[in-house]
């Protein structure tokens, strides 16, 4: 076994979580304590009582999310609230969140994991934030039809709407929410996009700005990071992990 504290520790230096301001109520870094020993990790996309009862059953005893608890807090611990927070207690699994962090990682992130899946190497930020730029930029020679191709082969589903460039000089990436990315393409120089979802307004726009906009899911497009991270804690401390999947269609 190995101490709770390292676990967090290394977690805490390597996503640079306290140089990011993230939204309200993310609150990145040790949400939730056990013991004080963990054994075998997890990685998840979103806290919910389904994720923490299969990471319970799976033996798991620190489990990294990407979308923690926290975000509509204060509230009573009643109904669904405790029945989160009663599963990781009473299965000894402390409960480790990183948004932001996790997303800007030039290694790790859910950003740069998504253009290296590509074949496609981030050479510049974008989307600049506190603490550092959430998204990325990477040069591109493959056509719309390639890359459209290509992320299929990738995700369940994959919205394409493209009026831009047939062969985008470059691609910007932002997982998840991709609706703050969108008005900073034109001014980055870049007409093609790859996110996880958008508001419907944004047809419209592609249309008029002449832009490429793929869209992956928000789920989808974050399951890399946890997954980085969790790979990374495994080798270092010699510990097994897993993915704990949801059956999300968003």
């Amino acid at each position: 076994m190995t101490k709770l504290t390292d676990v967090v520790a290394y977690c805490d230096q390597r996503t640079r979580r306290a140089a990011f301001k993230d939204f309200p109520g993310a609150f990145n870094g040790l949400q939730l304590a056990n013991p004080g020993r963990v054994s075998r990790i997890g990685a998840a996309v979103d806290a919910g009582v389904v994720p923490f009862r299969r990471a319970v059953a799976a033996g798991i005893d620190f489990l990294i999310v990407h979308h923690g608890m926290y975000w509509d807090m204060p509230r009573p611990l009643t109904g669904p609230a405790y029945a989160r927070v009663a599963t990781l207690v009473e299965g000894g699994c402390a409960l480790y969140s990183n948004h932001l962090p996790l997303d800007a990682h030039p290694k790790i992130g859910n950003n740069a994991l998504l253009a290296r899946q590509l074949g496609l190497r981030p050479k510049r930020g974008f989307m600049p934030h506190d603490g550092g730029d959430i998204g990325c930029i990477a040069p591109n020679r493959l056509s719309r039809e390639i890359l459209r191709t290509r992320l299929e082969a990738l995700y369940p589903r994959v919205i394409a709407i493209e009026c831009g460039s047939a062969t985008p000089r470059e691609i910007a990436f932002c997982s998840g929410s991709g609706n703050s990315a969108v008005p900073e393409l034109v001014a980055a120089g870049v007409d093609t996009l790859v996110t996880g979802e958008l508001r419907e307004e944004h047809f419209n726009r592609a249309e008029e700005e002449k832009l490429n906009l793929y869209l992956c899911g928000h789920y989808a497009t974050e399951v890399h990071g946890v997954k980085a991270l969790a790979a990374e804690l495994s080798r270092k401390f010699r510990l097994p992990w897993e993915f704990i999947a949801t059956e999300n269609p968003l």
